[in-house]
């Protein structure tokens, strides 16, 4: 059977932000798109198989830029992943990677997983063990001795030891270094607006992970702890829940990512503690859900670079349900092409994978989604996605 497949008659949305093209096609040769054009004169089919997808939309697989994959969207998803075995937690890893890749998320980045299981689940997709997206793992999050999220963490007080801990992160395996800038929302007994981690307490950690080629990602929600996270030269602020003016414009100039998780508390408040989740993080997600959909207007309409993720495995956040956040950052006034833009291309640029994702160009992987409907026109078309390619082939 021949590895070159042809694509043709679809419109095309390209991931870059360009007007979609009608009557697009493209040439797949293994996992790779080697030729892409316009219109009825095509490459030659002698040995190619052709797909004739008339009326279809496609567009670049999603890149989730913040994900728990070890992490059950439960009510208490702390509670069940530290009662339960690792064996299981690492089959309940094994099943959401399925969901991710059925609902159009080709790639993503895991934040945070204890065990070493995000390693195994990571290597095991690129062995072809099981199925899922491609993803980066952060291994155990650095997090002040009692700071938000120690329970998956790995506690750490002073530059002395938030350099060693992220050099143990690095030497496990670690593809990006996550850091505790704040309090947060799901653990007991912090607030999301206090500052956690100092800002030299950070910097130890961001230069030890860049000096290894590594990137860093900062859990960032009061203004403090977002601006020693900037200031300490990380390279995604994830949350920014309580942005002011001052940190906008530092993020601009320096080019500091948001990923703002936007449905990570919305869901939270929607099901609420008759669902099961702790009245405590009810509470303070009541407490921030007009700052965070006001950050994210400001920090959009600013300038600042905008990566999608959602945070699934938070409470009813599920691991199927990326375009929920789509939705939520149009409701706060981006556009829908910037919305597919955030969830494609510059979620490639800020994992560092823009090489060969994110948008549908020549020379990279075919990683796209077909869709029966224009996202730009109709975004739920994205929650019944027609078929999923992974780097070329067809998941069923």
């Amino acid at each position: 059977m021949s590895d070159k497949t042809l694509y043709k008659g679809f419109t095309m949305i390209d991931g870059t932000g360009k007007e979609p093209i009608s009557n697009a096609w493209f040439l797949v040769k293994g996992q790779t798109l080697v030729k892409i054009g316009q219109g009825d004169e095509l490459p030659s089919t002698e040995g190619v198989n052709v797909v004739n997808l008339n009326g279809k939309v496609v567009m670049p697989g999603l890149i989730n830029s913040h994900v728990h994959i070890t992490m059950e969207p439960v009510g208490d998803p702390f509670s069940l992943i530290l009662s339960e075995s690792l064996p299981k937690t690492t089959l309940r890893g094994v099943a959401n990677l399925k969901k991710h890749l059925l609902a159009g998320t080709t790639y993503f980045r895991d934040l945070g997983a204890h065990g070493g299981i995000d390693l195994a689940l990571r290597d095991s997709v690129k062995a072809g063990l099981i199925e899922g997206p491609e993803f980066l793992v952060s291994c155990e999050v650095v997090t002040m001795t009692g700071g938000h999220g120690w329970p998956m963490g790995r506690e750490a007080d002073g530059p002395d030891e938030t350099r060693k801990a992220a050099r143990e992160q690095l030497k496990a395996g670690a593809d990006v270094v996550k850091i505790m800038a704040t309090g947060g929302v799901m653990t007991e007994g912090v607030e999301p607006g206090s500052p956690q981690l100092s800002k030299e307490e950070m910097e130890a950690a961001v230069i030890e992970a860049h000096k290894a080629g590594k990137k860093t990602a900062s859990h960032a929600q009061g203004t403090e702890g977002i601006k020693n996270a900037i200031l300490a030269g990380i390279d995604s602020i994830e949350h920014g829940i309580f942005l002011d003016d001052e940190a906008i414009e530092m993020m601009v100039e320096r080019g500091t990512y948001l990923v703002p998780t936007l449905v990570a508390p919305y869901f939270i408040v929607e099901y609420g503690v008759e669902a099961g989740v702790p009245k405590q993080a009810v509470d303070k997600s009541e407490m921030v859900m007009g700052s965070h959909m006001d950050s994210f207007r400001r920090a959009y309409e600013a300038g600042v670079k905008i990566a999608m993720g959602t945070d699934a495995g938070t409470p009813f956040n599920f691991h199927d349900a990326a375009p929920h956040e789509l939705k939520l950052m149009m409701d706060c006034g981006m556009t829908a092409m910037d919305a597919l833009v955030s969830s494609t291309k510059t979620s490639a640029e800020l994992l560092g994978i823009d090489d060969k994702y994110g948008t549908l160009e020549e020379g990279k992987f075919a990683d796209f989604l077909v869709l029966d409907e224009n996202p730009l026109e109709n975004l739920d078309t994205l929650f019944n996605i027609n078929s999923v390619y992974k780097l070329g082939k067809l998941v069923k």
